[in-house]
């Protein structure tokens, strides 16, 4: 089975190649160079593993949660290669690739609860609590976006692991309020095509495919921007 996976969601632009079980990835923090990089990088993939492009059995991308113009390039990038190659697309959430982030802190065995948090901007987090079991999150609860004031955790135990820079958001609000219920907390961790590569491959063998035009990107947010005098307000209420 062969899949292409394109990330773009946050400052971190990613691509890799599923190759029957096996990963080749790009990584790079590249604000602003996501749409210069991504295309290349496939291709150079593609070529290095010898894999020709009619080869690929599915596209996958990050649909989100993150930067509205990622999201909608990791669309764009996924409908364009697989309606050209006839081939469907396998979307996953952004917060739930992120989560896998969680499994060198969380290393040992048993269940892992992984909290996932990016920085939304504008006062907020995208947030979504995850179970890690046999390498995949199984979802604990709806993702959502909020100020990090207003996450929470599901009840049960302590002994959280946290990822993602939403931990950061805000002088690390987040962190600070619910810190003595993580084991575990890394804030500079961003999500990676290659672990998005690794879902997308049990997604395809589960059947979880979508054509590309029925993608839905989750962007949570209704409004993209803050107006002027919105600013103003979320400024004074921080202050």
């Amino acid at each position: 089975m062969k899949l292409l996976a394109f990330e773009t969601s946050t400052e971190a632009c990613s691509v890799a190649l599923w190759l029957d079980g096996g990963v080749r990835e790009r990584f790079e923090l590249a604000p602003r160079r996501h749409a210069e990089l991504s295309l290349p990088w496939a291709e150079q993939l593609l070529a290095e593993a010898g894999v020709k492009r009619r080869e690929l059995d599915a596209v996958a991308l990050g649909r989100g949660p993150g930067a509205f113009t990622g999201v909608r390039l990791a669309i764009a990038l996924a409908q364009g290669v697989a309606l050209a190659l006839d081939v469907p697309v396998i979307p996953v959430s952004t917060l739930a690739v992120l989560a896998l982030r969680a499994q060198p802190l969380a290393a040992g065995a048993g269940p892992q609860r992984v909290l996932s948090a990016i920085d939304a901007r504008m006062g907020e987090v995208y947030t979504a609590a995850y179970e890690l079991r046999d390498g995949e999150p199984h979802a604990l609860d709806r993702e959502a976006v909020l100020a990090p004031d207003a996450a929470q955790l599901p009840d049960g135990d302590d002994g959280w692991f946290g990822v993602g820079t939403g931990f950061a958001a805000a002088d690390g609000a987040l962190r600070q309020r619910l810190s003595a219920r993580f084991a575990a907390i890394d804030a500079d961790a961003l999500p990676h095509a290659g672990d998005l590569a690794r879902l997308a491959a049990a997604a395809y063998a589960r059947g979880e495919t979508v054509a590309p035009e029925r993608i839905e990107p989750a962007y949570l947010r209704n409004n993209v921007a803050l107006t002027i005098a919105e600013q103003v307000a979320l400024r004074a209420r921080s202050s």
